[in-house]
């Protein structure tokens, strides 16, 4: 017994694992040259009571409340290992989240759904015009880009809102509002954080930029190039101070943390509506272009 004592105790034990949320330099370290859907990423606080806890290409929103938590899209099924470890990093456990809530419909955003609801049994909670994609885990037949993104496994939709709904968990307010542009279910989310005195409105904006499948041509459904712009014309008008978008490249989100940018702006939203209407106007224009040539 003496002899065993002897060598546990001479045994070096090993590092233990970082807690809390990482650095920002930590995060770039990690991501380095990567910026995939599944790619592993560490948990950085955005502001306040929320965090990234997605991956080195895709935003995956923690909210934490003292009466649970709110996750907010979950990236692909390959990344629920790392988003669960980057939960239990930050001294949360998975089963506190409570709800989970998504912005669009497509396989680099809900793919993990189903896995992280079997993880945490939480209730989704979506719009009637996402639930059967989010169900079936197929995109809708009038989605751009159908054909070109992957199905997934799809998610139990346990609630239904509308535009202007209010989702509340103890102290959290998130309000929904249907954005259907970048995809048919689309859901943009705003709500205030508050850290000691400081409050800001943040609005999570889903995707606006009108990518496609090869096949597809803007030009010829005008209905839907109205329905983008509508969509575009509503972020724009939000109000918010600190905006974070589905892919945190579209808001420049990891340069704002590190202080290459200013993290609040309450321009933030119309700037991005702006850009997207631009992406939208050149596409529109390419594609009457194409066609003269024919």
């Amino acid at each position: 017994m003496l002899l065993a004592a002897t060598i546990i105790a001479a045994t070096p034990l090993a590092a233990a694992p970082p807690s809390g949320p990482a650095s920002i330099a930590e995060h770039q370290r990690q991501c380095a040259g990567k910026d995939g859907w599944s790619d592993p990423a560490p948990p950085i606080r955005i502001f306040a009571n929320i965090y990234d806890v997605g991956s080195c290409g895709i935003t995956v929103l923690l909210i934490t409340g003292s009466k649970g938590h709110v996750l907010i899209d979950a990236a692909t099924a390959p990344a629920i290992p790392s988003i669960i470890a980057n939960i239990e990093r930050l001294g949360l456990r998975p089963t506190d989240v409570r709800f989970l809530l998504s912005t669009h419909e497509h396989v680099d955003h809900v793919g993990g759904l189903h896995d992280i609801q079997q993880r945490t049994g939480a209730t989704l909670i979506a719009s009637a015009a996402a639930r059967p994609m989010l169900e079936s885990g197929t995109p809708a037949s009038d989605d751009p880009q159908r054909g070109d993104i992957p199905d997934f496994t799809g998610a139990r939709v346990g609630r239904i809102v509308k535009d202007g709904d209010v989702v509340a968990l103890g102290s959290l307010r998130l309000t929904a509002h249907l954005t259907p542009g970048h995809s048919p279910g689309g859901t943009s989310w705003s709500w205030t954080a508050c850290t000691g005195k400081s409050c800001r409105r943040i609005v999570y904006a889903d995707s606006l930029s009108a990518v496609s499948a090869d096949a597809y041509r803007f030009t010829d459904h005008p209905a839907y190039v109205a329905r983008l712009r509508a969509t575009i014309a509503k972020v724009a008008a939000l109000r918010c101070d600190l905006l974070i978008t589905p892919h945190p490249g579209s808001s420049n989100l990891y340069d704002r943390l590190a202080g290459k940018a200013p993290l609040i702006d309450s321009k933030a939203c119309a700037a991005y509506a702006a850009t997207a209407r631009k992406t939208l106007d050149q596409r529109l224009t390419r594609e009457a272009s194409v066609a003269k040539r024919r």
